[in-house]
C-alpha cells in the first residue's frame, strides 16, 4: 500500500530520533542504545571515509531531521495523490557516496510506497543508514521484510541507480532493461546580479563549501553580470577558510594551484578556493567556476546547460544558502521517484 499512515508515523519517528540525536536531547522511545550506535557510525565514517568529518555527517542528519516530520510526510503524500494499491516490486538501489546519507531519499520513497528494497550501498557511505533503518524496526518488527542490504543487484523489477556520467552507461547496459531510473553528473550554479547583500553573499558561501562541494546541489560555477568584480565574493566568503584545513580538500587545492600556476592559467585564489573565469560547468573540488552574463540575462546560458543542472540559487531563484536544503519533494535530477515507483 503507498503511503500508510503506518508507515508515515514510522518515518516520522525516525525523524523524532535524528532530531533528538542532532540537538544533543535524551533520546526517547528507549533507543538510547541506537543513539550510542549511530555515534559509534559517525566516527567509523570518517575513519573510511576522510570527507565525512562529524560536521558534515550533523549536517545532513540535521537536514532529515527537520524533513521527517509527520505534516511534511502528509504534505508529501498528498502532493502525490494520496495513498493508493500498488503492486508490490522489488526494487534495486544503487546508492552514492559522495555525501553522507545521499541515499537515503531513495530508500525512503521505495519503503513509503510500500515495496521492497535491495540496497546496494556505495562504500564510501556504508555505516549510518544501517543504523537509522533500526528505529523503523523499533516501531514495527515486520518492517524487517521491507529491505535488505545487498552486495549485488539480482532478481529484482525494477532499479534506481545513481552515479557519475561513466557510471551511467555501466547501469544502462546492465539495468536498461528493467523500469529505471538512472541519475548522471549533476551540479548547481548561482547567478548573481550585483545587489546581492553581504547576508545573501555568505549564503552563497554555504551553497559552495558545504559538503566540500561534492554535492549535486552544491554551486560549481556563479553566473555574473558583465563587469562584475570577483572581489565580492572572496570577500564574503573568508569563513569558510577553514575548509583546506581538511586533508583531502587542502590536497586539491595544492594540486590545482600547483598545475594552474605550472601552466601559467589565469586564476585567482584566496588560501583555500581557486576561482576562475571558465564557461565550464562542472569543477573538480577546491575550483569555482564564473563566467558573465549578457544584459539580456543569465536564461539562454541556464538553457544551454539544461539537464547538467541540478538547482540554481539567486535572488530570482532559490534563496542564496538553501542549495542544500531541499524539501521532501525536491527529486533528484527533476524525476519523479515517487510518480515512477507507483506506477510500477
Amino acid at each position: 500500500m503507498f503511503f500508510t499512515d503506518h508507515r508515515i508515523e514510522a518515518v516520522s519517528q525516525l525523524g523524532l530520533f535524528i532530531r533528538e540525536f542532532v540537538q544533543g536531547e535524551s533520546i526517547s522511545n528507549g533507543h538510547e542504545d541506537l543513539a550510542e550506535e549511530l555515534r559509534a557510525a559517525i566516527t567509523r565514517s570518517f575513519r573510511h571515509n576522510g570527507w565525512f568529518v562529524e560536521d558534515n555527517t550533523m549536517q545532513a542528519l540535521e537536514a532529515w531531521g527537520n524533513e521527517l516530520t509527520k505534516d511534511n510526510l502528509e504534505a508529501w503524500r498528498e502532493r502525490e495523490g494520496g495513498t493508493a494499491e500498488v503492486a508490490r516490486t522489488r526494487v534495486g538501489i544503487v546508492m552514492a557516496g559522495n555525501l553522507p546519507l545521499v541515499g537515503m531519499h531513495d530508500f525512503l520513497s521505495v519503503f513509503l510506497s510500500g515495496h521492497f528494497a535491495l540496497i546496494k550501498m556505495s562504500s564510501d557511505d556504508q555505516y549510518l543508514l544501517p543504523v537509522l533503518v533500526k528505529v523503523l524496526l523499533r516501531f514495527d518488527e515486520l518492517f524487517e521484510g521491507d529491505w535488505i542490504f545487498v552486495e549485488q543487484l539480482s532478481d529484482m523489477g525494477a532499479v534506481i541507480a545513481t552515479g557519475s556520467d561513466n557510471t551511467s552507461r555501466y547501469f544502462e547496459y546492465y539495468f536498461g532493461k528493467y523500469p529505471n531510473i538512472i541519475r548522471k553528473n549533476r551540479t548547481s550554479v548561482a547567478v548573481l546580479t550585483g545587489n546581492e547583500t553581504e547576508e545573501e553573499l555568505r549564503g552563497l558561501g554555504v551553497d559552495i563549501f558545504s559538503y566540500f562541494g561534492m554535492g549535486c546541489r552544491n554551486v560549481s560555477h556563479v553566473l555574473v553580470p558583465e563587469g562584475y568584480d570577483i572581489q565580492n565574493i572572496f570577500a564574503n566568503i573568508v569563513d569558510y577558510s577553514d575548509v583546506v584545513n581538511n586533508n583531502k580538500y587542502g590536497n586539491n587545492y595544492d594540486y590545482y594551484r600547483a598545475l594552474f600556476l605550472l601552466n601559467q592559467d589565469d586564476f585567482l585564489e584566496n588560501g583555500f578556493i581557486i576561482v576562475r573565469e571558465n564557461d565550464e560547468l562542472h569543477t573538480p573540488v577546491s575550483i569555482l567556476h564564473y563566467s558573465t552574463y549578457p544584459e539580456a540575462g543569465p536564461q539562454a546560458r541556464l538553457e544551454a546547460w539544461g539537464e547538467s543542472i541540478q538547482c540554481v540559487v539567486g535572488q530570482n531563484y532559490l534563496p542564496l544558502g538553501t542549495a542544500q536544503k531541499p524539501c521532501l519533494w525536491d527529486y533528484a535530477d527533476g524525476v519523479n521517484t515517487l510518480e515512477f515507483l507507483k506506477n510500477l
